[in-house]
């Protein structure tokens, strides 16, 4: 690590360069990644313990992937060209926490790697030394990202006599859900679960994808299919935290390829209001949390109309699930029709990922910078709208973003080399890094302005009473940002194409 890449100007104090395994750098055309095996890989300089008005800072780069880090202290007096004021009395909400999506792909892609390449690759995500995700999404059978269409009932019985898990279960995400557990520690990591398709036999089409419902004779008994997942998974020493209620229902309504089951509004509201909530809520699993829509922001004035604002409805509903794939037309101020009208319900990202249609064409762009900080305004955009957190979609894919059996490759944060045995830590991995790292769960947001529109600032109230600044330098130069928080203040060197986090004690 080049330390004048990360000076921090102070007053009174110089800094200090904190060691940690570094990035190994590899250069592309869209910016570069760092690349691990069984041998190495980069890892996260650990926090030290700050003493009132001392700080320490992480840089990443478009040209100094990892996470740079320096510590030193806050003066009475400081100045720059950029000013970032932090205001801890004016709060908002309280972060849930970030994460992934453990698809049949990703479990897949991680056994591609020797025994010791894998234990780095999830270090990465949930260890100490990594990046500490705080969240799994957990499919509730198969999805786009598996090599086939499968369910855990494909035997006609409304009882579910048949119901089983399926190899893939066993071999792709419960071992992989074990082990983040092991990292993380049972209570600092929480799942929710996702179905796509129901067995055909319950559905008006006899397919897993395409224009599909489920058969209104069956509502009950997919309802009772839900508990037989999530006794299947007890079994195996895997609780849920919540469920949503149909990963993205306007699939099935528009035809899509990916597995679904189609819900109109009003569908939607019988399907929660008279079964999947009751069911739930009467089980021995009723404090699960119950996520409605699962599905795009544009559709949010939809929900509000239709189902939000029934209330029996939505006494079962605990939060609002919301994807990204059209957030590059609709402004974040969609998320207002939820935050602001149903204060007593969460709002949380559960998918986002990097598709080719949107993208020239381009699937797997190895070290792309500019995807990484699609991550970051995504991200940035949706914590400054309330919402509670933000769940990836792939953790890993493979050089050419599968395996999917309908051919639906996207791009992922890491990408595993399967012929050298390595795996690429991009720059998307390093944006949510960022905030599943430092913004921990039960931070809450506060107020921070700043003068310069060049660069983005969000801040946190950690739970250890930290406060973390979440700096984003979109241009091209580099930025000296003083920092005031309280009565005091710092400057802060921004490097040009950076993201940058600042954890201060009060």
């Amino acid at each position: 690590m080049n330390p004048s890449n990360l000076v921090v100007i102070l007053s009174f104090l110089s800094t200090s360069v904190l060691a940690a395994d570094n990035c190994d750098f590899r250069l592309t055309s869209s910016g570069g990644y760092c690349i691990c095996n069984s041998t190495y890989c980069d890892t996260v300089p650990p926090l030290v313990d700050l003493k009132s008005g001392e700080y320490q800072f992480y840089s990443t780069s478009k040209t100094n992937l990892g996470f740079g880090s320096v510590t030193g202290k806050f003066s009475v007096n400081s100045f720059s060209e950029v000013t970032v004021t932090i205001n801890i009395n004016n709060t908002h909400q309280r972060i849930f926490g970030f994460g992934g999506a453990f698809t049949d792909a990703t479990g897949i892609n991680i056994k591609r790697l020797p025994e010791k390449a894998q234990e780095l690759l999830l270090e990465a995500y949930f260890g100490e030394n990594g990046i500490q995700y705080s969240i799994g999404r957990v499919p509730i059978g198969g999805t786009d990202f598996s090599t086939k269409g499968y369910t855990y009932c494909d035997t006609e019985d409304e009882t579910l006599a048949a119901f089983a898990l399926q190899p893939e279960d066993n071999d792709y995400k419960i071992p992989f859900l074990k082990k983040a557990i092991q990292l993380r520690g049972q209570e600092n990591i929480k799942f929710f679960a996702s179905a796509w398709s129901a067995p055909i036999w319950m559905k008006t089409n006899d397919e897993y994808n395409g224009f599909g419902k489920i058969k209104d004779e069956y509502y009950a008994t997919w309802a009772y299919y839900y508990l037989k997942f999530f006794d299947a998974y007890k079994e195996q020493g895997i609780d849920f935290w919540a469920v949503t209620t149909q990963n993205e229902p306007i699939n099935g309504l528009i035809g899509t390829s990916v597995q679904n089951n189609g819900f109109s509004y009003d569908e939607m509201k019988i399907w929660i209001k008279d079964y999947l909530g009751p069911t739930i809520r009467n089980s021995t699993y009723s404090d699960i949390k119950i996520i409605a829509h699962d599905d795009q922001r544009f559709l949010i004035p939809l929900l509000n109309n239709y189902i939000l604002s029934d209330e029996e409805t939505v006494n079962y509903i605990d939060g609002i699930g919301v994807h990204w794939y059209t957030d590059f037309i609709i402004p974040p101020e969609f998320l207002i029709y939820a935050s602001s009208q149903y204060k007593d319900l969460f709002v949380l990202s559960t998918e986002a990922c990097i598709d080719s249609v949107t993208n020239q064409g381009v699937v797997v762009d190895f070290g792309s910078w500019h995807r990484g900080e699609r991550y970051l305004d995504d991200i940035m955009d949706d914590l400054s709208y309330d919402v509670i957190g933000w769940v990836d979609w792939n953790m890993v894919l493979n050089e050419t973003g599968g395996p999917t059996w309908i051919s639906n490759e996207v791009d992922s944060p890491i990408i595993v080399n399967g012929t050298d045995e390595s795996f690429y830590k991009q720059p998307m991995f390093y944006a949510i890094g960022h905030f599943s790292k430092f913004v921990v769960p039960n931070s809450i947001r506060v107020d921070a302005d700043i003068d310069d529109t060049d660069v983005r600032v969000l801040a946190f109230v950690r739970p250890d009473e930290k406060i973390a600044v979440v700096l984003w330098n979109k241009s091209s130069d580099k930025k000296e940002v003083t920092v005031n928080i309280l009565d005091k203040s710092g400057t802060v060197t921004l490097d040009p194409l950076s993201i940058n986090t600042l954890l201060y004690a009060k």
